[in-house]
């Protein structure tokens, strides 16, 4: 592959194309994108539409929330409408998710109201013959999760050799998710002259391969590093027994007045679980992950942007498919396995030059992945207390907890971490000061001495796994 070219912008480097008709657009495109309300164009749009429109390869480097799917929808839009219709599909975009996937294709309502093509999407977890219905329209651009693409291309309902414009978006996600060989059956079946477009917001060692095999001479926009996370987000992580996470959270999103909040579990079980306790507790929230109906979670996230719902509990399967502004919050209930899904998961807020918070719970099992993390983005996250578990009293006949709690009456049977004759959540604990418990951890390097953290150094370290979703 030929060596890659930037994109003629430099950090911190003033770019002349502060409206959208400067980076080319027609009137057509500059006046639908007004009508959602956007003035200026962002960066990754003012580096990658110009790009685009001269038919270049393009690989992308950014996080989400920087505006890349109107840096992609815009020129393609603008490219097919000056060209011949064919009767076949001449752009194909390729997202990780069902809720991506969906979102793109209303941006490409949204922004291509003026210019008449005929767009439709496509995506598992739903019946297809709607989906069936929409293909045999003759859409000029078909958006689509890799799963449900293939089984309606092997049924031979999808024909991929009128395609022009192939673009992959996130394909770091359709990497984690196991879709990585489904993407190289699809690149094979669409022409080999071709444009190509491929954003992505970190490039691991797989991911660089890829591109070296679908892009041709591409232009580079890096928009961030690929591993550094949002600015405008105010990170810090509290130390606290497992027992005592939901009543923190719970108590934050109260004290801290957050608004809309999105919670990340490591499970799904876990995501609805903990949706479940949070709304008995007063506070009204759904869980969202791969199990749920595409109704349950398309509800779920309407609900979400319109406001009337203030938390969603969701796993990592889901998180590049929240594309809403206004987040406020994002609680890392559980840290990650992989360091990368901490970027993702925390680029939810800090969107579009809004600031934000993301708040990490750390348990004593949990500290491996914290360092991990750490190493990741490379600097330490600051550390806002410790909560430590609150003694318990045994209820008569039953032995008291050991370790994690276990036993007849314990946090994990009663799933809300208080065991029999435990205070209630009114006594719920606070962050400590200085810790007093004999055996407890020394400061690590970087923390200010004032603040403790939990014993945890021992814990055998775990292994980064990769996600392995069903087709989507």
């Amino acid at each position: 592959m030929t060596q890659l070219q930037s994109a003629p912008a430099s950090a911190g480097a003033t770019i002349s194309h502060d409206t959208f008709a400067a980076l080319g657009l027609t009137h057509e495109l500059v006046r639908a994108v007004a009508q959602e309300g956007y003035v200026r164009p962002t960066p990754i749009q003012e580096r990658a539409i110009a790009p685009v429109l001269d038919g270049r390869d393009l690989l992308g480097c950014a996080q989400t929330g920087t505006g890349k799917t109107a840096a992609f929808v815009l020129p393609v839009l603008q490219r097919l409408a000056r060209s011949p219709h064919t009767g076949k599909v001449r752009a194909l975009v390729v997202a990780p998710t069902r809720e991506l996937a969906a979102q793109i294709d209303e941006r490409v309502t949204a922004y291509g109201r003026h210019v008449g093509l005929r767009h439709a999407v496509i995506y598992g977890g739903v019946g297809q013959r709607a989906q069936e219905e929409a293909v045999r329209r003759r859409p000029d651009i078909l958006v689509a999760t890799p799963g449900r693409l293939l089984d309606l291309m092997e049924q031979g309902i999808v024909r991929l050799d009128g395609v022009q414009i192939l673009v992959l978006d996130e394909a770091d996600r359709m990497l984690d998710m196991g879709f990585i060989h489904d993407v190289r059956r699809i690149v094979a079946a669409v022409p080999k002259e071709r444009q190509t477009l491929l954003f992505s917001a970190t490039i691991p060692a797989e991911i660089a391969r890829l591109v070296s095999s679908v892009l041709c001479d591409p232009v580079r926009v890096d928009i961030a590093p690929e591993v550094t996370t949002a600015e405008r987000v105010d990170q810090c992580v509290y130390f606290v027994a497992k027992t005592e996470k939901r009543h923190l959270l719970e108590r934050l999103i109260r004290e801290e007045g957050a608004g809309r909040s999105i919670v990340f579990t490591r499970t799904k079980h876990g995501a609805n679980r903990l949706a479940e306790q949070l709304s008995r507790g007063g506070i009204r929230a759904e869980a969202i992950h791969g199990n749920k109906s595409q109704g349950a979670r398309e509800r779920a996230l309407e609900g979400f942007r319109a406001g009337s719902l203030p938390v969603l509990v969701a796993t990592d399967l889901a998180a590049r498919g929240i594309d809403v502004d206004g987040v406020s919050h994002v609680f890392n209930f559980d840290l990650p396995n992989v360091p990368e899904s901490y970027v993702h998961r925390i680029g939810r807020t800090g969107r579009a030059g809004a600031s934000g918070r993301a708040i990490a719970f750390c348990d004593a099992e949990e500290r491996p992945l914290l360092r991990d993390i750490e190493r990741f983005v490379k600097k330490p996250i600051p550390v806002a207390g410790t909560v430590a578990a609150r003694p318990t009293e045994p209820a008569e006949g039953a032995r008291a907890a050991d370790g994690g709690g276990r036993g007849n009456g314990s946090a994990e049977r009663h799933g809300d971490g208080r065991a029999n004759g435990q205070p209630d959540r009114a006594q719920a604990a606070r962050p400590t000061g200085p810790s007093t418990t004999p055996g407890a951890a020394a400061p690590r390097p970087g923390t200010p001495p004032a603040t403790p953290v939990m014993p945890g150094d021992s814990i055998r370290r775990h292994r980064s796994r990769r996600y392995r979703g069903a087709r989507i």
